[in-house]
């Protein structure tokens, strides 16, 4: 199935794919480039870290910065799946080295490992690459898999799922989000588990305190009772929030588009009818005359949140909802679409009464209005929820580093 994957994605690459070229690209790239670094530091010990994406590099993020901070001799190897999260992040700072992980073959597994001879290996949610887990077990290396989440019809646990589920044994540990993972992996007789929760708590707290001013932002807010920030949003998702705005004098709307190519941009100007002013082009003065402000760059949205009193969290109409405790964590009850059952802290704002979640126009439009009404109290669920949850990089830094 793996070899299959990887067929698909150089023919995709070959007609033109931009993600697939640059995947294949940055594979093709990574064994020579790691050959050259490791043979630049010596025997330093490394200290592997593979994610998939963005959304994993935030979870393993508070570890990689507390990791650099109190052991800095340690060498620090940040390895990306997806184009996107490499993409953004191939310049961090706090780790030595940014680079692709090749395609998952035994031989290219074996030649990394030889390359590489890492001290420890730290995979983050969900990456399970057969190759190199079988690899670092066969070579005794300390693996960990931290702030996973586990359900029963995911692949290792259905009545096929026994080779994928023997893969969970080459871990040392595995660091869970909860309790019911922990229970679930023990059932099928995974015992080396710890429920350690979710290091994305710790990284919004610490987010928060480092938030941007952000003066345009701020006259754009100031002195109004109701002011809505959409993060991550969607077409269909800001088609009804215009409607919404609309149909309410008293609501201010700061949009934050998850995608900002010139098709969206052209889209939204089109849903608002032209009446918004953009980020980019605004003026203290112009801003405080229009009911909306369109984000048009990337980077802002977690210090955004702080001029707001109720979040809308964008892809809930579509794969799935995006960040909902960045906003959380500054004391914002928030609202979502209907996809929100594959993450847990959705579910736990959700029954702290700090969220809502809707399926139509009408919904949202109730939701919305019943945020604003309520926005102190659900606020304070929201921040007493994202307080409760954080702890977690301190439970895996000291077991992996103390």
């Amino acid at each position: 199935m793996l070899h299959l994957y990887f067929w698909i994605l150089r023919l995709a690459a070959l007609f033109g794919h931009r993600k697939a070229k640059k995947l294949v690209s940055g594979q093709g790239q990574a064994m020579a480039l790691l050959q050259q670094w490791r043979a630049s530091i010596a025997d330093a010990p490394v200290v592997w870290i593979h994610v998939a994406s963005v959304g994993e590099f935030e979870q393993v993020r508070p570890i990689i910065e507390r990791l650099r901070g109190e052991l800095p001799f340690r060498k620090i190897l940040l390895t990306f799946f997806s184009p996107s999260g490499y993409e953004m992040r191939k310049d961090y700072n706090q780790v030595d080295k940014v680079l692709y992980l090749p395609f998952a073959t035994r031989r290219n597994a074996k030649k990394w490992l030889q390359h590489l001879a890492p001290e420890m290996a730290v995979f983050v949610k969900y990456e399970f690459w057969p190759a190199y887990l079988r690899a670092l077990k066969k070579n005794n290396i300390p693996t960990y898999l931290i702030s996973s989440i586990f359900r029963p019809k995911q692949l290792f646990f259905l009545p096929w799922g026994y080779t994928y589920r023997q893969l969970l044994h080459c871990f040392t540990h595995i660091y869970v989000q909860d309790k019911g993972s922990m229970e679930l992996l023990n059932r099928y007789g995974v015992m080396h588990v710890s429920v350690a929760g979710d290091t994305r708590f710790d990284r919004v707290k610490e987010v928060k305190k480092h938030a941007k001013e952000l003066p345009i932002v701020g006259h754009f807010a100031a002195n109004h009772p109701r002011v809505l920030v959409a993060g991550s949003t969607w077409p269909l998702e800001e088609q009804m929030l215009a409607q919404y705005v609309a149909e309410r004098d008293n609501v201010r709307l700061i949009v934050v588009p998850h995608e900002l190519h010139t098709n969206h941009l052209n889209q939204i100007f089109q849903i608002f009818e032209g009446r918004y002013v953009r980020y980019t082009e605004a003026t203290p003065m112009g801003v405080s005359m229009c009911p909306t402000l369109l984000v048009d760059t990337m980077g802002l949205l977690s210090s955004i949140y702080r001029y707001g009193h109720v979040a809308y969290i964008g892809g809930g109409f579509g794969a799935g909802i995006h960040n909902t405790l960045e906003a959380a964590v500054y004391g914002m009850p928030v609202v979502f679409g209907p996809h929100w059952h594959k993450f847990r802290e959705a579910r736990g704002l959700l029954d702290a009464g700090a969220a809502i979640s809707v399926k139509n126009y009408h919904e949202l439009a109730a939701a919305l209005d019943k945020a604003f009404d309520e926005h102190t109290e659900m606020g304070q669920r929201a921040a007493q929820y994202v307080k409760n949850e954080c702890g977690a990089t301190e439970i895996i830094y000291n077991a992996l580093f103390h």
